[in-house]
C-alpha cells in the first residue's frame, strides 16, 4: 500500500518519500524537507501518536493521519488536538488523499500568504484577558501566560471576529481551516479545551455559551486595541 500510494502522488507531480520504520522517520525529515507527511498512526508496531508529537515538536509541517474505522475514533480526536491538519480513514481512495493533500498544501499556503496582514492586526481584549495577534500570546488578568494550541489559537480568533454572533459549528470548521469532512465533534472537543483555559467553571460556561440547533455563541464584547 505503501508502495502504491508513493507511485501514485509521483504520477501526480509530487515527489514523495517513505518508511514503514519510525527510526528512519528523522533522516527522512531532515534530508527530505517536506512540505507534508501521511502518518499512519499504526507505523509499525509503535504507537503513532507519540510519532506525531515528535514531529509537530520539531516542526510545524502539514500533517494528514491515517487511521482505521470507527475504533480508532478517540486517536483521530487526539491527534487533531495535537496538531494534525487532516485525517483519513482506511481504507481510502487515492484520488481522496491527493485531493486532500492538495487542499492541506492550499490552506497552508493561503495562511502563509496572510501571515504578514495578521501580524499587523494587534490585540483583542476581552473581559479579563487579551490576545495579542502578533505573538499569539494569550495573557490573563494578572499577565500570566496561557498556552493554546494551534485549533485553539484558531478557534478563539474565529470567536474574537464575530463575537455576541451565533456561529455554526460549519462556520467554525470553515474558519479553523479544518477539512470539509471533518466531523463536527471536533469543534466540540475544541471549544471544551478553550473553555477550560478560559472558564471559572467550564462546566456552566459564560464565555463560550452553547446556542442550541446552532452552535455557539462568544458573549463578550471584543475591543481592538
Amino acid at each position: 500500500m505503501r508502495h502504491l500510494v508513493t507511485s501514485y502522488l509521483e504520477d501526480h507531480d509530487i515527489r514523495a518519500v517513505s518508511t514503514s520504520r519510525r527510526d528512519e522517520v528523522s533522516g527522512l525529515m531532515a534530508r527530505s524537507q517536506p512540505d507534508l507527511v501521511v502518518l499512519d498512526l499504526r507505523l509499525g508496531h509503535d504507537d503513532g501518536l507519540d510519532l506525531l508529537r515528535e514531529i509537530r515538536a520539531q516542526s510545524n509541517v502539514p500533517i494528514i493521519i491515517t487511521t482505521g474505522q470507527r475504533r480508532d475514533e478517540i486517536d483521530r480526536v487526539v491527534g487533531l488536538e495535537l496538531g494534525a491538519d487532516d485525517y483519513i480513514t482506511k481504507p481510502f481512495g487515492l484520488r481522496e488523499l491527493l485531493a486532500r493533500i492538495r487542499a492541506v498544501l492550499r490552506r497552508r499556503e493561503a495562511g502563509q500568504t496572510n501571515s504578514p496582514r495578521d501580524m499587523e492586526k494587534g490585540r483583542y481584549r476581552f473581559g479579563d484577558w487579551q490576545l495579542d495577534r502578533r505573538t499569539r500570546l494569550l495573557t490573563n488578568s494578572g499577565g500570566e501566560p496561557i498556552a493554546l494550541t494551534k485549533g485553539e489559537y484558531a478557534l478563539l480568533t474565529a470567536f474574537l471576529q464575530a463575537p455576541l454572533r451565533p456561529l455554526s459549528r460549519e462556520h467554525l470548521l470553515q474558519a479553523t481551516r479544518i477539512h470539509e469532512d471533518v466531523f463536527d465533534r471536533s469543534i466540540d472537543v475544541q471549544v471544551l479545551r478553550l473553555r477550560r483555559k478560559l472558564e471559572l467553571d467550564p462546566g456552566m460556561p459564560s464565555i463560550i455559551r452553547t446556542e442550541r440547533g446552532v452552535g455557539y455563541v462568544f458573549s463578550l464584547p471584543v475591543e481592538l486595541v
